[in-house]
């Protein structure tokens, strides 16, 4: 399932732009400053070297594939979330077949409790880092304790010459109830819409590419605040499906956490600048369960502690650019 704007013939200077979900990449070694202990050969899941080979090698082709049925290379970058630490996504980037490409990454340790942090993927030919930080997301739990989550991921950059500002996120889950927690959420999306005004001071007209596990559809509350009042287009709200689509699947009901997010900008067309094409949820045959009652839901690796050796409870999602030459 796809939502395309322009309907242009593909072709050259076409570029991907992805998110993953990465569903708990962990090393199999105990990190004694994060609860990461269930992730190891003695813990909860009896995480061994060998699975967590097995896993990045699914993950590898996963993201090496994504796109490739509309250009002819991988994407150039790749947001991803559950990622334990630096050494992970060094791991994942030479993982055959990802590592004959000239992938950097950005990553920075974040407060969460578990240590499962987001990550930047880029290919040093196209995208060029000109900085980065983590932006704190600091919430209080309903009972006056602070929240250690995830911290926002922001990189300012150029893609093929043209200025681009991300944002990386994993926001706070529903674990203790989605009405609960919607506030947690949108003050995430408050730390955004605030960094914003921040560039726009020295920006005119800046392109935002927002990506993430947003832990809400495009129609939750927080999503509505991201992109109420702002330039913020959502082209992958028209393929959440309660019942037929979306990127995460709970008890036989579809979800869209996954999205990417974008500026109007990259709806115009311009020499030199990027013009958006497509979006899609990269729902491949083989990253789907084949039988049973979760039928074409995404193949996890665990289910509680049962070992299944899938690739992510989530699906990627990307979007399709177009270089104007």
């Amino acid at each position: 399932m796809k939502f395309s704007f322009f309907r242009k013939k593909r072709g050259k200077h076409v570029y991907t732009i992805a998110f993953y979900n990465l569903e708990n990449l962990f090393d199999a070694e105990d990190n004694q400053y994060t609860l990461d202990s269930d992730f190891t050969p003695d813990g909860f899941k009896k995480w061994t070297p060998k699975r967590y080979q097995r896993k990045l090698s699914k993950l590898a082709k996963t993201i090496y594939r994504i796109g490739r049925d509309i250009n002819d290379y991988p994407p150039i970058l790749v947001g991803v979330a559950e990622a334990e630490n630096k050494g992970v996504l060094n791991d994942l980037i030479q993982t055959s077949p990802l590592k004959q490409i000239e992938y950097g990454f950005i990553h920075y340790e974040s407060p969460d409790e578990r240590g499962i942090d987001t990550g930047l993927i880029y290919h040093k030919r196209y995208f060029n880092v000109i900085s980065s930080k983590p932006i704190p997301l600091i919430i209080d739990n309903l009972d006056g304790l602070r929240d250690t989550t995830r911290d926002i991921l922001y990189v300012h950059g150029k893609l093929n010459g043209e200025e681009v500002h991300v944002f990386v996120n994993h926001w706070p889950s529903r674990r203790d109830g989605s009405e609960n927690t919607e506030y947690k959420r949108i003050a995430a999306a408050n730390v955004i819409k605030n960094e914003m005004k921040r560039i726009e001071q020295l920006n005119t007209s800046p392109n935002y590419l927002i990506m993430g596990d947003f832990n809400d559809d495009p129609s939750s509350a927080s999503i509505q605040v991201l992109t109420e009042d702002s330039n913020l287009y959502n082209p992958l709200a028209k393929l959440h499906a309660p019942k037929f689509s979306g990127s995460t699947n709970y008890k036989k009901g579809w979800s869209l956490f996954d999205q990417i997010i974008l500026s109007h900008s990259f709806l115009n067309y311009e020499k030199g600048k990027h013009t958006f094409m497509e979006a899609n949820i990269f729902n491949d045959n083989a990253l789907q369960e084949d039988k049973g009652k979760y039928k074409g839901s995404p193949f996890r690796t665990y289910v509680g502690r049962k070992y299944l050796g899938g690739y992510s409870d989530h699906f990627p999602v990307y979007v399709i650019l177009k270089l104007n030459i």
